[in-house]
């Protein structure tokens, strides 16, 4: 039986993050997160066996922290609060919006892990789903639906997310007014 584990995948994780938030994703090597914990190398390399798988998970962990208020809303039949929690969550989990609204999940691992394929599915497909059911219980167009409440505030963050600010509060204003224009019949 060996020994316990010093640091948990959490503590790992979240090395890897600041890291990535600090100098981006492609500092945050096995060595460098180890040395950040003060733990072996190899330790880095037993939890995770490689590089991607590390760095694919805590890309995983940023989608599905995010999507969690998001799909809660929009199944909670709330557009407007799913269309303002890409700006919120930006403002209470900046390195986590950074890592994954500034990078495309092909940019973050050079080859995505085989064992992480049915989350990243998984996590797809209840968003998707979740968009589904929110567009046909109020009778609204998808497209229309997407754009209000996922382009719009995608958009609307980004730049200030690639100055390294929070997004102010006026975009959550214009992402409202966007989102009344593009779905009228919803309104306020």
């Amino acid at each position: 039986m060996g020994r316990p584990a010093k640091f948990t995948q959490g503590q790992v994780l979240d090395a890897a993050l600041e890291i990535a938030a600090e100098s981006g994703p492609g500092a945050a090597t096995m060595t460098a997160i180890a040395g950040r914990l003060g733990a072996p190398t190899g330790s880095i390399y037993h939890r995770f066996g490689s590089r991607d798988l590390l760095i694919a998970t805590l890309w995983l962990r940023a989608v599905r922290g995010f999507q969690q208020g998001f799909v809660a809303a929009l199944e909670a039949g709330d557009g407007e609060t799913a269309a303002l929690h890409t700006p919120r969550w930006c403002r209470s989990r900046p390195a986590e919006a950074a890592m994954l609204l500034l990078r495309r999940r092909e940019d973050v691992a050079v080859r995505w892990p085989d064992e992480l394929g049915e989350d990243l599915d998984d996590a797809n497909a209840r968003v998707s789903t979740s968009l589904d059911a929110f567009a046909e219980a109020h009778r609204v167009d998808r497209e229309r639906l997407v754009f209000a409440v996922v382009d719009v505030p995608y958009g609307a963050v980004r730049r200030h997310l690639l100055d390294r600010r929070p997004p102010p509060a006026l975009v959550d204003e214009l992402i409202l007014s966007s989102y009344r224009a593009v779905l009228p019949a919803l309104g306020p």
